[in-house]
């Protein structure tokens, strides 16, 4: 279960990479950037060690975007690319409000931003810097919630929040079924079995091997991160 102690815990916060444009838009929008950023910073005064995955899907959406030219592992090369420029749209956002902040990566861009290294990871968090991953696990064929997964099992999260469109898990999608029941608690095995399509099943594999709650809520109302983080009980919790 999900502890109810903020200033002792680590936490991994897991944002898509639309959450940093408006709807329907493409890039980074400096409105939802600085309220992100704001809403981090909460967080960060409460004394948690907090570290981020960020996708890149407002940039680039892998083989869709890729329409049939751009193969598989050529695309999903360039959604780590697009992490990377979200990562450092977020950093500088945080670090322009006083929140201190390291960009870790996967693939080696190092004149930008740190190459991954746990033991550095784990003493940027223990000094008070926001962590944020950045080109997911530097693979082909894996998403941002696999990284999110294994990343957080890595620095030995306590919890990882996943932060959606939507408040929580739904029996089905409530955006085209009205009658859609939204999830309280639910177990990784149960997830798994009714294929609930909030995180891919090799996300939730490393999250119930490792004993890592996830905690699923709407990013868009107003304080919700540092309530995931506080263990308020909203959204959804996959334990």
């Amino acid at each position: 279960m999900v502890k109810k102690n903020p200033c002792k815990r680590r936490i991994l916060l897991k944002l898509s990479g639309e959450a940093l444009s408006k709807d329907g838009c493409r890039g980074v929008d400096p409105q939802p950037l600085k309220e992100i950023a704001l809403e981090i910073a909460q967080v960060h005064k409460t004394g948690c060690q907090l570290a981020i995955v960020i996708g890149g899907g407002n940039i680039w959406r892998g083989l869709r975007d890729g329409g049939g030219v751009i193969d598989r592992v050529n695309s999903d090369s360039m959604g780590m690319l697009a992490t990377v420029i979200n990562a450092i749209a977020l950093q500088s956002a945080l670090e322009e409000i006083g929140v201190p902040t390291r960009v870790q990566t996967s693939v080696n861009i190092y004149q930008m931003a740190e190459p991954f290294v746990r033991r550095r990871a784990l003493r940027h968090l223990e000094k008070g810097r926001v962590v944020i991953f950045a080109g997911g696990t530097g693979n082909p064929y894996f998403t941002t919630d696999s990284a999110a997964a294994l990343r957080a099992s890595e620095i030995n999260a306590d919890v990882l929040l996943k932060a959606t469109q939507v408040d929580g898990v739904y029996d089905s999608d409530p955006r085209t079924n009205p009658k859609a029941k939204r999830i309280k608690k639910i177990t990784f095995k149960e997830t798994i079995e009714k294929r609930l399509q909030f995180m891919d099943t090799a996300a939730l594999a490393i999250c119930q091997e490792n004993h890592l709650p996830v905690q699923v809520f709407n990013l868009h109302k107003k304080g919700n991160i540092k309530r995931a983080v506080s263990g308020e009980d909203i959204g959804t919790l996959i334990y």
